[in-house]
């Protein structure tokens, strides 16, 4: 389930548990409310917060290590697996949407619908979403509700650390002295800031996708892909309604045969 913890992405690992735990130490050592109602005995927020970088740092190596849905060998049972029999697939004329299974070119593996291989991880991902550099890692079938959750509990982090970095700030006579006291809350401010404004942009973009059943591939490289480039441009094979799509994302476990849902949408069709 988890990859190694020493792999390639160590380095980034280490250094984003390095700045979160280092940013966490100067809101507290600065003039901030935190440290304020720490040295008052009011512990209830400092140690909330704490519980809070905590469970980001937790979700961020769980999405990083866990195996986002590689595909690591060739499944003998093919009609259970699509959920459609070769006969079945012959009966589909050239016209309409193909549902033929490709072989990676790189690890010549069969692909299922919506997988496709990462060169970074040298894998083939079940419903690929696509390789994040920031979590070293592919997001896929296995990992992606748990990124989403990643990135707004992250955000609950940056925002109330923005807000904490806000309280610390303290007149001064001139600028000068001013940077010089709290010229290292406010880079972290701004840092903090900046942070949030970019998981926002995640988050919100994910949910959106989410909400339609597709991925960010899909949704970027539709025009190339074999399943959707015959769709037409607001047709989507997937999606079953915001509630069913959003259903299926979060309550929903285990791997989804999506050539049933493709063959059961294109019958619908014609």
């Amino acid at each position: 389930m988890f990859k190694n913890v020493f792999g390639s992405g160590f380095l980034v690992r280490t250094a984003h548990v390095i700045l979160t735990w280092v940013i966490t130490l100067i809101l507290f050592l600065h003039d901030t409310e935190l440290r304020q109602q720490e040295e008052t005995g009011q512990l209830v927020q400092p140690v909330l917060f704490v519980l809070l970088v905590l469970g980001s740092v937790l979700l961020y190596f769980a999405v990083s290590l866990m195996d986002p849905g590689f595909i690591l060998s060739e499944d003998r049972d093919l009609q259970f697996t699509l959920g459609v029999t070769e006969e079945q697939q012959d009966m589909i004329p050239p016209t309409t949407k193909s549902l033929r299974q490709r072989r990676c070119g790189h690890c010549l593996l069969q692909q299922p619908m919506r997988s496709k291989h990462c060169q970074t991880c040298q894998h083939c991902v079940r419903r690929y979403d696509h390789h994040c550099p920031w979590i070293e890692n592919c997001v896929g079938e296995r990992n992606h509700r748990w990124f989403v959750l990643y990135l707004a509990v992250q955000l609950l982090v940056l925002l109330w650390g923005v807000h904490i970095a806000w309280t610390g700030f303290s007149a001064a006579p001139s600028w000068q002295q001013w940077l010089r006291s709290d010229g290292v809350l406010l880079a972290v401010a701004a840092l903090l800031a900046l942070l949030s404004l970019v998981v926002l942009l995640l988050l919100g973009s994910h949910l959106y996708l989410v909400s339609l059943n597709t991925t960010t591939w899909e949704f970027m490289a539709r025009h190339r892909i074999s399943y959707l480039k015959h769709c037409g441009a607001d047709e989507n094979p997937f999606d079953r309604g915001t509630f069913h799509n959003l259903w299926g994302f979060y309550c929903v476990w285990g791997t989804v045969v999506w050539e049933q849902v493709y063959f059961r949408e294109g019958s619908d069709q014609v």
